[in-house]
């Protein structure tokens, strides 16, 4: 999901746009703003380097994204830009020089994934340490509470709440969330076995998978979380992503999925599904009301 929305900065020598921003936050020179024409902005740096600046909507979405980077990164496992700090509502990282996907990049990616979600989280619902409590995904608000059990929590902190949000807005009606909420209730018995929290990234669509230069697979825009590794993958699926057969090779080859994994994915895509109903309008309703129906009916 798109995280920063776009607008447009003026020449800001002295001001508080992104050229301001990365000096600040880099303590470096800043030469020059690239040729982005909105957020988030590639800005020149005196020492040759070009770092990425995003203004998010609020500090608060700042810091927490900036505290999923470093978590995701402490990990030594999947790649992320290194982060030059936060300030107000300013983040700065490294910008990755885009190449295209590869099968090789994919598997590693894979490999990287397990790793990610190995090296595991306190409870489900974990913040990163340093990141607020109430966080984001995408634009959407995503509170981060912790739970004991997965199916119970996933329902009440991941599902629900974006049910009630599509309800509340007229874009799904009460009996469709009677079918989603009879889907929650019966969680504990189509979740699978039990797992460990995972360390998620919370937001693994395509958009957030860049394929760099250097032949590598790097991620940006988390939404990071304690959470069931298995929901990572489905967000995969859902907007697709290039070689994914690769990435689950890869995956499997460090980690092996749970029998039956494969038959829930419909209940892992729920969750970002409602979060686009809420942001993006009726659609994703539909999908996600034929997803709960097909879990139903297995």
């Amino acid at each position: 999901m798109r995280t920063w929305e776009a607008r447009v900065y003026e020449d800001d020598g002295g001001g508080d746009g992104p050229v301001a921003a990365a000096a600040r936050l880099t303590g470096r020179k800043a030469t020059g703003e690239g040729a982005v024409s909105g957020a988030p902005a590639e800005v020149a740096l005196d020492d040759g380097r070009k770092v990425m600046v995003k203004c998010a909507d609020s500090a608060e979405e700042a810091r927490a994204e900036a505290a999923g980077l470093r978590w995701l990164a402490e990990t030594g496992t999947v790649r992320v830009p290194a982060g030059h700090g936060h300030d107000g509502p300013w983040l700065v990282t490294d910008l990755i020089a885009r190449g295209r996907p590869s099968r090789e990049a994919a598997l590693d990616l894979g490999r990287a994934l397990a790793g990610l979600h190995l090296a595991g989280a306190p409870a489900f619902g974990s913040a990163p340490p340093g990141g607020p409590r109430e966080a984001y995904i995408g634009r959407a608000p995503m509170r981060n509470v912790e739970g004991a059990e997965w199916p119970q929590w996933y329902a009440e902190h991941r599902v629900l709440p974006y049910l009630r949000s599509a309800v509340d807005n007229g874009t799904v009606t009460l009996a469709e969330a009677e079918v989603i909420e009879r889907l929650c209730s019966r969680l504990p018995g189509l979740a699978g076995p039990a797992e460990p929290p995972a360390r998620l990234h919370g937001d693994l669509w395509n958009g957030n998978v860049l394929w760099g230069a250097d032949g590598h697979a790097w991620l940006i825009d988390p939404a990071a979380h304690g959470g069931h590794r298995e929901t990572d993958l489905a967000m995969l699926h859902l907007f697709g992503c290039p070689h994914l057969d690769e990435v689950l090779r890869g995956y499997e080859s460090a980690a092996p999925l749970a029998d039956g994994w494969s038959d829930r994915i419909g209940l892992h895509q729920l969750f970002p599904l409602l979060v686009h109903a809420v942001l993006f309008g009726r659609g994703y309703a539909e999908q996600a009301l034929s997803t709960a129906k097909a879990a139903l009916e297995r």
